[in-house]
């Protein structure tokens, strides 16, 4: 794992991509809170970025640490960067870093292939069999629910017994899956609206 403050190749891609407006910390939920305007001007500069940043500059940002794969996993979802498809899949199942899973099921479910789908179940058929690790097994799983619901269902016996076993999932008494479909199918939404346009010419939202 590369660490800027250490990396001169890294560090001018973090201050240029992931720092401005504290980006990093406002990609997934804190998005869907934020008012219109703010929301306007963030996915304006997010789509801007998108466009410009390189397949070269990708590849450095993932090889960061959390707030730099976090950005750089949504740069993909919203530059519509397929060829970093293995790349992103290969990040979540090894999860290396905490805290950028949600952004890595956001770029599977919103490629939504069935390739995205196999990415998403081996994740799930590894870490669901660990009900002791609370990493991004929800999120994924409603990332899954989204793209292919009849691979989910060949799962659902494995999803089951993880929220029966996981000590952190006792005490919640409900399923969170229907919830997290929820989160990924909005934010999915907000990549959709983020990437018209980039590339190209046309104005993003004020």
């Amino acid at each position: 794992m590369r660490d800027p403050r250490e990396d001169p190749e890294l560090l001018p891609l973090v201050h240029r991509y992931v720092l401005p407006g504290r980006r990093y910390l406002k990609l997934g939920g804190p998005l869907l809170r934020m008012e219109e305007g703010e929301c306007g001007r963030f996915l304006r500069a997010l789509r801007e970025d998108a466009g410009a940043v390189s397949a070269e500059e990708i590849g450095v940002l993932l090889e960061g640490g959390w707030r730099e794969r976090r950005t750089a996993a949504w740069l993909v979802a919203v530059g519509g960067r397929t060829e970093f498809r293995e790349r992103v899949g290969g990040l979540l199942l090894e999860s290396e870093v905490c805290c950028a899973g949600l952004a890595y099921a956001v770029v599977l479910a919103g490629f939504g292939t069935g390739r995205d789908a196999e990415l998403l179940a081996a994740y799930l058929e590894r870490y669901l069999r660990r009900p002791a690790i609370g990493y991004d097994q929800a999120v994924v799983w409603g990332a899954l629910l989204h793209v292919d619901r009849d691979r989910a269902a060949a799962l659902d016996g494995l999803w089951r017994k993880w929220l029966r076993t996981a000590p952190h999932m006792r005490h919640r008494g409900e399923d969170p899956g229907p919830g997290c479909l929820s989160l990924v199918r909005r934010l999915c939404a907000v990549v959709e609206e983020c990437a018209e346009g980039v590339g190209g010419d046309t104005p993003g939202p004020t």
